[in-house]
C-alpha cells in the first residue's frame, strides 16, 4: 500500500534567505513531500540576494488542516511574515492542530508572534535569542531542537539537520 503523499507549506515573504527557503523545498520534494509555496499573495517574491519565488497560493486560500508541514525560512521576511495577520493564524492554527511546524534562523519571530514557544525548548538565531526567551521559550544553542511538533535551527549551516529532522518527522527515509 502506499503512502498518502505528505502536503507541505513553506511560508514566503519578500527578502528571505535564500538557503533557508531552497534548501528544504527541494529536500522535501526529493523525499516525496508535496510542496505548496505560501505567501500573502500569488506573487513573485525576492530573497535576499534577488532570487524570485512565486508563491503558488495566498495565505487566505488555504487552512492549516489541508498540511502536515509549515516550514518557515528565515532572513529578513519573517520580520514581514509575523506582521501578516492570516500569515500568523495560519502558523498558530497549524501548531494546535499538533502539524509540524518547523523555523530556522529569524523565523523564530512568526512564532513569538503566534504564541507558540511559550514552555518549549528552542533555537534561533543568535540575535532573536532574547526574543525567543522573553516569549518564555527555553532556549538551547544546537543546530536542531525538536521539541514536539516544533523543530528550531539556527542558521543555513544547520540546514542538513534541519531538513534530515523533518523528513524523519513526517514519516519520511531521511537519506
Amino acid at each position: 500500500m502506499a503512502k498518502r503523499k505528505k502536503k507541505i507549506a513553506i511560508l514566503i515573504e519578500d527578502l528571505y534567505e535564500d538557503l533557508e527557503f531552497w534548501y528544504p523545498l527541494l529536500r522535501l520534494r526529493e523525499a516525496g513531500a508535496h510542496v505548496v509555496v505560501v505567501g500573502p499573495q500569488t506573487k513573485t517574491y525576492f530573497s535576499k540576494h534577488n532570487y524570485q519565488v512565486k508563491a503558488d497560493i495566498s495565505v487566505d486560500q488555504v487552512k492549516a488542516v489541508e498540511f502536515d508541514a509549515i516550514i518557515i525560512p528565515g532572513g529578513y521576511a519573517p520580520d514581514r511574515i509575523r506582521r501578516n495577520k492570516a500569515m500568523v493564524a495560519l502558523v498558530r492554527n497549524a501548531f494546535q492542530k499538533g502539524k509540524i511546524i518547523a523555523a530556522i534562523c529569524h523565523a523564530g519571530w512568526v512564532l513569538i508572534s503566534a504564541d507558540v514557544v511559550r514552555g518549549r525548548r528552542i533555537t534561533g538565531y543568535m540575535s532573536i535569542k532574547d526574543d525567543l526567551i522573553n516569549a518564555g521559550g527555553l532556549y538551547e544553542d544546537k543546530e536542531v531542537v525538536c521539541d514536539g511538533n516544533l523543530i528550531t535551527s539556527r542558521v543555513p549551516e544547520d540546514l542538513p539537520s534541519f531538513c534530515k529532522t523533518i523528513i524523519k518527522k513526517l514519516g519520511y527515509s531521511p537519506t
